[in-house]
């Protein structure tokens, strides 16, 4: 009969083995339970990332909206990715362009001397057009000869040659409240043309021709 040490010798090192595996198992085990909770615990204590508070368009928003506190909303910006140039007191400024939900108000939205970032030999400047439906024919971006008549029959000139349009605030809801008539556009003017224009618009009736 065939002796069975040599397989009891096989099973008892097989055992000792499997043994010192599931050992090892255990101890790996835990010690990357103990890894996950020591970063567990940091995570929760480590302070949030800091952020800024930035003024943002609560809805899309056309060109020419005077804001409003119903106009705007709030949203967390990392520093790193807030936009240059933002508006600090945007209620009541209106806007030379359109505005999506969500964007920063930046200078460059609102009519004010920015308008004129993109050229800057020339000076942004206001003026009120007395035929408000000749100006619902303009878009940001048109070029036109401003040309001043007299109401008296005395001929007409042209005061400037081709200037940007670069704002059309929105028309008043009530015309009685400013007291005046036409429409409000914001130009672009060389230095030279403003006296021509400003003198213009207060002493004779304006008009315009689009460019070529």
């Amino acid at each position: 009969m065939p002796s069975t040490q040599p397989l009891d010798r096989a099973t008892r090192t097989l055992r000792s083995v499997r043994r010192a595996v599931l050992a090892r198992r255990r101890l790996l085990a835990a010690v990357l339970t103990a890894i996950a909770v020591a970063t567990g615990i940091q995570a929760a204590s480590a302070p949030p990332p800091a952020t800024v508070t930035v003024s943002v368009a609560a809805r899309d928003l056309p060109a020419g909206t005077v804001l409003a506190a119903g106009d705007l909303a709030t949203r967390e910006f990392a520093p790193a990715s807030v936009p240059d140039d933002l508006v600090a007191q945007p209620l009541g400024r209106a806007l030379a362009g359109p505005v999506r939900r969500g964007e920063p108000v930046t200078d460059v939205r609102v009519v004010g001397p920015a308008l004129t970032e993109g050229h800057p030999e020339l000076a942004a400047v206001p003026l009120r057009l007395p035929d408000a439906g000749m100006v619902g024919l303009l878009r940001v971006g048109d070029r036109v000869d401003l040309v001043a008549t007299d109401p008296q029959g005395g001929g007409a000139e042209v005061v400037a040659w081709g200037v940007p349009v670069l704002a059309i605030p929105r028309a008043d809801d009530d015309p009685g409240v400013s007291g005046l008539s036409g429409r409000l556009v914001v130009v672009g003017a060389t230095p030279a043309d403003v006296p021509r224009i400003a003198g213009a618009a207060v002493t004779r009736f304006v008009t315009f021709a689009f460019s070529r």
